[in-house]
């Protein structure tokens, strides 16, 4: 039978962690995952230099080696990887429904459950220096980074909820934290205001952008900043500068399809992965705005296997 035509037990939207792991239990289950792995073949983690707080890696790890070793870990069991993304999902609607996956290199499948894990992705500034020291100082997460910054000087660029949670983390290992935000006040939540308020060592710029950033080797020694209403220009010594402007959750082909909040992160079921539509689970930063680490995800990908299964075993008695 061919591919457009045999009916599989279950895809696996997405290949980082939360998709390796997912195809792991999945196919020890003898379930015949199949993972398509979207552009970003491994997810957030292939743009990650070192990994220091992944369980069983004493030494560290960088994110593009823990990708490839749980792909390997997954084809060991009999995960297909397919390098291809998914263009559109037809749900069914109703218990036991088979769902339609379409990708763009023009294949087609039927399948029994699908676990979406096409992550999140996190805003950046959209600047070519910005780019030029991403993993050598810039950053859009400090609870993955920020290690590596202890006792040194940062940057947190951004107002909200998201940069006022990672200042505070900051401020707890750096020495100080620059939190540049645009406007002449705060968005964050009025808690989150306190909390930056009361942490004497971060250092509220208002008004202020990151126009520049410098360094040798691709490594981050200065941040060139902007006051926007004088346009007066300062110079800040730092180590690292972590971008903090919100994450955006890779759904825009479920919209309208399944359950999900007002930013993109798809609804699942309490202490589940399922989602709205039966035979349909979702693992990892895709649901998950709060915790957003690689563990996490994994943690989340072995449930979602598990539910599938579950489901699965569901069809068969019914």
């Amino acid at each position: 039978m061919t591919e457009k035509t045999n009916i599989l037990q279950t895809i696996i939207i997405g290949s980082g962690p939360a998709g390796y792991t997912a195809a792991i239990y999945a196919a020890r289950a003898e379930m015949n995952p199949i993972i398509i792995t979207g552009l970003e073949v491994g997810g957030q983690l292939t743009t990650t230099t070192e990994v220091e707080n992944f369980p069983g890696y004493p030494d560290g790890i960088t994110g593009p080696e823990m990708m490839t070793q749980l792909q390997k870990q997954a084809e060991k069991f009999g995960t297909t990887i397919n390098i291809d993304t998914v263009t559109e999902v037809l749900f069914g609607q109703n218990f036991g429904d088979l769902h339609t996956v379409k990708t763009i290199s023009g294949k087609e499948y039927k399948t029994k459950t699908v676990i979406i894990a096409t992550g999140a992705s996190a805003k950046y500034l959209g600047k070519e220096f910005e780019k030029n020291y991403r993993g050598g100082g810039v950053s859009a997460c400090a609870t993955c980074d920020g290690f590596f910054y202890r006792g040194k000087n940062v940057v947190v660029v951004g107002g909200g909820d998201t940069a006022a949670e990672e200042a505070t983390y900051l401020a707890k290992i750096c020495k100080t934290v620059f939190m540049l935000v645009r406007k002449d006040y705060l968005k964050a939540s009025k808690i989150m205001q306190e909390r930056v308020d009361m942490t004497t060592n971060i250092v509220l710029m208002y008004n202020t952008e990151l126009k520049d950033i410098k360094g040798e080797n691709n490594l981050v020694s200065q941040a060139i900043v902007v006051d926007n209403q004088t346009k007066e220009e300062k110079i800040l010594d730092v180590d690292g500068i972590f971008i903090a402007i919100g994450h955006k959750p890779n759904t825009e082909i479920f919209k309208g399809k399944l359950d999900m909040d007002e930013t993109g992160y798809l609804h699942i079921k309490p202490f589940s992965t399922e989602t709205n539509i039966p035979g349909v689970f979702a693992a990892g930063d895709v649901a998950d705005k709060r915790y957003r680490q690689a563990i996490t995800a994994a943690g989340a990908g072995c449930m979602a296997a598990l539910d599938a299964e579950k489901y699965l075993s569901s069809l068969e008695h019914n």
